[in-house]
Formats: C-alpha cells, sequence, structure tokens
C-alpha cells in the first residue's frame, strides 16, 4: 500500500487537488450567489431571484465538467492531452457566455421594468417599454446563442454570418415559421402604430372583451370582465375590426331600450324612462351650451321601433367611461321597470294566438248541423 501511495503520490494530489478545487468552487458559488440575492433583495424588492439562481445551477455545471474533462487526463493517453485542454476550453467559452447572457439578459429586462413602473406611477403608457422589454430579451439570448455556436468548426461560418448584421433577419426569416414571423411583425405594427395600448378596454368581438394587459412578441392578453384571460396573437388581433373604448374621447352613449305593448303610454313610458336616466348618478351631460340654452333635456327618447308584440321605447344615455355605461344601463331597466309598475305601463313580452284543427273542424260541423 505504501509502495503504491509513493508510486502514485502525484498522481493522487492531482485527483485530490481536482476534487478540492470542484467543492471549493462550488460553495464559493453558493455562498457567493446567496450573498449577491440577500444584498440585492434590501435594494430591490423584485430581486432577480429566479436568474440568480439560473446562474448558479449553470457554474456549478460547469465546475463539474470541467473538473471531469481534469480527471480524464489521469485515465487518457499523453497524446490525447491537447484534446482534453481544447475541450477544457470549449466547456470554460461555453459557461462564460451562458453566465454573461444570463447577467445581461437580467439586467436590462430589470431596467426596462423599473422605466414600466415609473410610466404607470406618472400615468404615462407603458405598452412600448414593455414591447421593447420582450424585443430586447430575445435579442440578448439570440446574440448569446450565435456567440456559443461560433464555439464549434462546423456552426461558426453561420454564426459569424448571422452576426454580420443583415444575417440576423435573414437567419430569423429562415428558422421561424410565417406564422411566428407574422405575430412578430404584427406585434411590432400595434406597439408602433397603437390602435390600442396597455389599459385600453377593446373588444374584438362579442365573445372578447376586455382590458389589454400585455403585448408580447406573440400574442396580446387580454383580461375580460369574467377576470379570465384571453390570449390572440398580434396576427390575428391585427387584422380584426375592433372596438377602443379608450382611444379619443372617453365618454360613452349607451342605447336603453325597452318594450311596451301597444295598448301602454307612449308620451308617459318616455318621460320615466328619461328621467331614471338622468337622475341617475352616472349620467353624463353632453349636450352643447346651444343645446343646453335651447332646453334640450339630458337624456333624449322615442319611439323606435314596431316589434309583433310591442313597441321599442329607446333612451341616448351619455356616460363618462364604457364601464359607468354598462353600471348605468343596469341600474336604469332596473328603476324604469319599478316605476312602469308603479305607473300603470306594461312591459311587453311575446304573445301568440293558437288555432287548433280540430276545433276549426268542430266547428264547422256544429255550424252545418244548425
Amino acid at each position: 500500500m505504501i509502495e503504491f501511495i509513493s508510486t502514485y503520490k502525484n498522481l493522487i494530489l492531482y485527483v485530490l487537488a481536482v476534487i478540492a478545487a470542484v467543492i471549493l468552487l462550488r460553495l464559493s458559488t453558493k455562498f457567493i450567489i446567496k450573498w449577491l440575492v440577500k444584498k440585492e433583495a434590501k435594494r430591490l424588492p423584485d430581486a432577480p431571484v429566479r436568474s440568480m439562481k439560473l446562474v448558479r445551477i449553470t457554474l456549478n455545471l460547469l465546475w463539474l465538467i470541467l473538473g471531469i474533462i481534469a480527471l480524464s487526463a489521469v485515465f487518457v493517453d499523453r497524446d490525447k492531452d491537447q484534446l482534453l485542454v481544447d475541450y477544457f476550453k470549449l466547456a470554460s467559452y461555453i459557461g462564460a457566455v451562458t453566465v454573461i447572457t444570463i447577467i445581461t439578459a437580467t439586467v436590462c429586462n430589470m431596467w426596462f421594468k423599473h422605466r414600466i413602473d415609473e410610466k404607470v406611477t406618472h400615468d404615462f403608457d407603458p405598452t412600448t417599454y414593455k414591447f421593447l422589454r420582450y424585443v430586447s430579451v430575445f435579442v440578448i439570448c439570440f446574440i448569446g446563442l450565435l456567440f456559443t455556436l461560433m464555439a464549434f468548426p462546423s456552426l461558426k461560418g453561420v454564426a459569424q454570418t448571422a452576426l454580420g448584421g443583415a444575417g440576423v433577419l435573414a437567419l430569423i426569416a429562415g428558422v421561424a415559421s410565417q406564422e411566428a414571423l407574422s405575430n412578430l411583425v404584427g406585434g411590432i405594427f400595434i406597439v408602433s402604430f397603437k390602435p390600442f395600448k396597455i389599459g385600453d378596454v377593446i373588444k374584438v368581438t362579442d365573445t372578447m372583451v376586455g382590458t389589454v394587459t400585455d403585448i408580447t412578441l406573440r400574442h396580446t392578453v387580454i383580461r375580460n370582465f369574467e377576470n379570465k384571460m384571453i390570449v390572440i396573437p398580434n396576427a390575428v388581433i391585427n387584422k380584426e375590426k375592433l372596438i377602443n373604448y379608450d382611444l379619443g374621447e372617453l365618454k360613452c352613449c349607451e342605447h336603453i331600450e325597452l318594450g311596451i305593448t301597444y295598448n301602454s303610454d307612449v308620451t308617459l313610458a318616455k318621460k320615466i324612462l328619461q328621467e331614471e336616466c338622468e337622475n341617475h348618478p352616472l349620467i353624463h351631460d353632453n349636450r352643447s351650451e346651444s343645446d343646453k340654452q335651447q332646453g334640450k333635456p339630458i337624456v333624449k327618447t322615442a319611439l323606435t321601433k314596431f316589434n309583433d308584440s310591442s313597441v321599442v321605447i329607446r333612451a341616448w344615455a351619455w356616460s363618462s367611461s364604457f364601464g359607468n355605461s354598462f353600471t348605468l344601463k343596469c341600474d336604469v331597466y332596473e328603476s324604469a321597470k319599478k316605476r312602469f309598475e308603479a305607473e300603470g305601463v306594461d312591459l311587453a313580452f311575446p304573445t301568440r294566438t293558437i288555432y287548433m284543427a280540430n276545433d276549426e273542424k268542430t266547428t264547422l260541423d256544429n255550424e252545418i248541423k244548425s
């Protein structure tokens, strides 16, 4: 045993040194990352804990791979030492690029996040910054991937061409599907021309109405009034004819319609509906100065339609926003129904007169006998 140790003393010391170095590096990485996260958490409540954990995992994996490569030198021939050195350099390069990419993307993401918070605090539109945040992080990760590919001789030409400038767009267009590229272009158009922005209430279809919460590289996210998230690809929403309730003037005109029976007093029904609208606290006076001088009412009412079993009374009720208009409409429906019942105005419902074939035959037979 002593003879074995004395013979392979240098080799044993080398193996122990490599193992000790790997353990020391892993412990140091854990301590440093933990210290950084704790320090940043005090200064920034939204410290990038997940990104720092990813850096720690990457570094620990790198130390392990480098340790394995270093230990492999014990079991290979000396003529393959240069190959191990090349593998060692390759692993070190990929690890360094990965860590730098993660840190750069994290810093960029945090900067944009703080800018977005500032915009929201000062009531500015954060849409552009939110979209650029996704673009910047994507570009950083894409460039990091290209630098990683440069480490491999067979892929070095592709990476250099892509990093050359115009090759980036050509490579993206080549590897991306037509749908993905159209979603990206659609997102750029939305951010550039601003048919809507984050925080706007929009209506894409009757089933897709809500507040825009996010615009990413691929899709737009809408939170509807049931608190459900609707995800719409940018290429789709960019082609749709949508209604933006927050674009331009916020005031909104709501059509409040009630059907009454034919024998009801139309004048009384119009008066009741007008009074209930005008007495509501959310009503908005949209009259011009000329209309006020002429004594025109705040809410206009009219008979608009004759149906089979009813006549329709409509009120044009204005509110300060789309959200208020819905509340106004619901409240007026309830209060107007109570007023109609109290003052003898009947709300209409479908009426049908049914003639039975047997009854007609029996009636005809009785007439003949008589």
